[in-house]
């Protein structure tokens, strides 16, 4: 199965919270968001729906804090409201460049979000908003990669991209293996097979069992989204 850039109209851009905080590696790099927020824009010039699902990382991530001894439930849910904050920070750097964006939120926090159900994100994105999706799954100990393919089957959305900062899949981590091979093209069983780390498993099965296309790309070089929107060639395409 090859990419099909004309079957993709309505997708969900997946982004760690690191790539917001640019290299400072905590909290917001104006620079970076500003480039992001240009680029979300260009393609929903194109005419593509986007909903956007951001991880909290920059601020908190609850999975990995240092301090175990304290209650992971606590710790999760201290990151996915990380989640919330920053949708709210992209949302408006998008309203103030005069592109509809909505915060939608799994935690019931109306003066803040909407809360998130299928049919209002989906009636936002027929609207033609930008749907930041926010709250990861609201339960915790699932990652927001579960969260962005979970809401991704539940939209019927035809494409999860996840933006990172490297090209696409390789054959293992290219930034401590100088041989390491980059994979234009795989499928689940393939990822599953040869153990690669596409998403955590939670996420990846997920996307299997839906059928759901996932496209890896690098979402730091200038133009990275609309040409993994666009083009066979950049990034890596895993299908069924």
């Amino acid at each position: 199965m090859t990419y099909q850039p004309e079957k993709i109209h309505r997708l969900l851009l997946k982004i760690s919270g690191e790539i917001l905080a640019g290299a400072q590696g905590f909290g917001y790099d104006d620079a970076v968001i500003d480039t992001l927020t240009d680029e979300i824009i260009e393609a929903r010039r194109l005419g593509y729906s986007i909903a956007i699902v951001l991880g909290g990382g920059n601020i908190f991530r609850g999975g990995s804090w240092k301090n175990q001894s304290l209650n992971r439930v606590t710790l999760d849910h201290i990151g996915m409201l990380g989640t919330i904050q920053n949708s709210l920070y992209v949302a408006e750097i998008l309203n103030r460049k005069n592109y509809a964006a909505e915060v939608f939120s799994s935690f019931s926090m109306d003066s803040v979000a909407t809360h998130y159900t299928p049919r209002r994100a989906f009636q936002a994105l027929e609207a033609g908003n930008i749907c930041l999706l926010s709250g990861g799954t609201g339960n915790p100990f699932f990652t927001t990669d579960t969260a962005a393919v979970l809401r991704a089957a539940e939209l019927k959305l035809d494409l999860v991209l996840k933006g990172t900062k490297v090209d696409g899949l390789y054959s293992a981590d290219p930034n401590q293996d100088p041989k390491a091979k980059f994979i234009s093209d795989a499928t689940y069983d393939q990822c599953l097979d040869q153990k690669l780390g596409v998403m955590d498993m939670t996420a990846f099965s997920l996307a299997r069992e839906n059928g759901l296309p996932i496209k890896i790309f690098n979402i730091g070089k200038p133009g990275g989204l609309c040409q993994a929107i666009s083009s066979p060639n950049h990034g890596t395409y895993i299908h069924p």
